[in-house]
This record gives structure tokens, sequence and C-alpha cells, in this order.
């Protein structure tokens, strides 16, 4: 690796951390084997330290504006959640009733279910809060639960997910139609794959071309049409570029006046220019601007 001026990138190294830089000089190394599966120590000729911090630079940026992107539908989510609950009432939530088998049946015999476990782990985020409004209701309402519109405000995107993945599949139909209309396991499926996303930004981990763990289920048939070309994308609905698609057609209906598409194309075209560095790592097609879903 070629380092052009050795202060500077001490600096770096003091200021991130070498494992953490690590991370952005990993896809410049050798690779050997019949696929590239070995990684070698060395890097491939002409690899500049500069490309590295230019990269780690670029994915810092990427982490914010996908952020701004997941907040939108963090908080559209729980409204839509707290909507479709509440229709059976403010304490619905606590109900078995209101939610599907397989959130609601033992996961082994006597053991908890589910629901009990999500319902633990919320009261216990509820008397633990120190959140003023948390304090003011345990105040007002000593001994009583939270109404489903008050308790969403203490869902994060991860218990939030959860709580989506057990409800019923009517309500996950009435709450998908509101979302370009989309099949209530790709509701599931996509509200599980935020919250990771979510857990990667917050951690200021690397984004760019990091597999998705929980991957956004697409479908062979019941795929939107602006989805339908990442079927056919490098990497399919395994890497980041699924995730923005995602994020930018549920924002279509959440937020259309949002800018959010253009300043998210800005930021793509800032990619470092190398020839050991490709979009494609992070599941972009080429001429993915011209896409129906971006134009």
């Amino acid at each position: 690796m070629t380092i052009a001026n050795e202060d500077r990138a001490a600096e770096y190294l003091q200021r991130i951390g070498y494992y953490r830089l690590s991370a952005y000089w990993h896809p410049m190394r050798q690779r050997t084997g019949q696929n590239g599966e070995i990684v070698e120590d060395n890097f491939v000729p002409g690899t500049t330290f500069a490309e590295a911090t230019d990269l780690y630079a670029f994915d810092s940026k990427l982490r914010l504006l996908t952020l701004d992107a997941l907040e939108r539908m963090e908080v559209s989510l729980r409204t839509e959640t707290a909507l479709t609950l509440g229709r059976r009432g403010g304490k619905s939530y606590r109900e078995t009733r209101n939610f599907g088998r397989h959130f609601t049946k033992p996961q082994k015999t006597g053991g908890p279910t589910r629901h009990r476990l999500w319902l633990q782990r919320f009261d216990k985020r509820f008397n633990e809060s120190k959140d003023a409004f948390v304090e003011h209701f345990r105040q007002k309402y000593p001994g009583d639960d939270m109404p489903i519109w008050i308790a969403v405000e203490l869902l994060d995107f991860g218990p939030l997910s959860h709580l989506i993945s057990g409800m019923t599949f009517a309500d996950l139909q009435t709450m998908g139609k509101n979302y370009g209309d989309i099949r209530p396991r790709q509701l599931q499926s996509w509200a599980r794959s935020m919250a990771f996303v979510r857990n990667v930004c917050a951690h200021h981990a690397r984004l760019w071309n990091k597999p998705l763990v929980n991957a956004p289920a697409l479908g062979a048939t019941d795929t939107p049409d602006m989805l339908k070309h990442l079927q056919k994308a490098p990497g399919g609905n395994q890497r980041f570029y699924a995730m923005a698609c995602v994020l930018r057609f549920l924002l279509m209906t959440v937020n259309p006046r949002t800018t959010w598409r253009d300043r998210f194309i800005s930021h793509i075209q800032t990619f470092p220019k190398s020839p050991r560095l490709s979009l494609s790592a992070a599941g972009f097609p080429d001429n993915w601007t011209e896409e129906r879903l971006w134009t």
C-alpha cells in the first residue's frame, strides 16, 4: 500500500483505529483460489492509503443518509402499528388473541411464547425508562399499562419489528396497503431488514458492501414492479442496494415530497474512483439510476 503522507496516516489510525479502518482496505487485498475465496496479506498493486480513507468518509455519509430514511420509516411503522392494533382497544398489544399463532404458541413444552417474551422486555423498558412521558404516565396511572398509541414510542426498530412479525395476516394486509400494497410477509421481512441496517448504522459499522443478515424478501410473483430489477442485481437482495431500493419504494408513499432520492443519488456519485473498488460489491447494477424506481 502506498502511503503518501505517513504523519497523516498515523493521525487517521490514531483517530479511527486500525481494525475499523482495515475493513475499508480489505476489498483491495489480493485474492487467490478458484473463486477468489482466499484473501492474501498483500494488496493489489497500486493500492493507496487514501483510497481506504476516502471509502471510509463515503461510508460515514452513507450511514447518515440511510439513518435519515430509516427514522422516517420507524416513525411511520410505529404509527401504523398503533392505529392497526388500537382498533381493538388500547391494551390490545397485551392480548394473545390479536396475534398470529406463531407468536403466541410456546416455543417448547412449558416454555414462554414469543409474545410473552416480547411483553417481558417491553415491561422492563417501561419500568426502567426515565423519559418524561413515561414518568408522567406512571405517576398519573400507577400500576396501569400504557395504551398502544403511547407504548409504541418506547419501541426501537428491533422490538417494533418483532411486534410486527407477530401480527395477524389480516392486520399485516391492512398495514401493507399503506406501503404500496406490499404483501404481509414482505412487510414483516422488510421491517426486520430495516432493523438490522439501523443497528449497523447506529453502531457506526461498515455499511456500503455489508451482506444483509436479514435480507428484504422479494418473491417471484408478488414483488412490486419497481423492485423486480433487484432479481438480476449483483448480490440480489443480499446487499445494501436492495435496502436502498426498499427505502426509496416505501418513502414514495410515506413521504412523497422528500428529497431523499436526490440526495442519495448525489452521494453515490461521489463513490471513490478506483479500479480496485466497485459499487457492484454493494449490489448496485450498471445504470441503476435509469431504473424507474430512481427516475
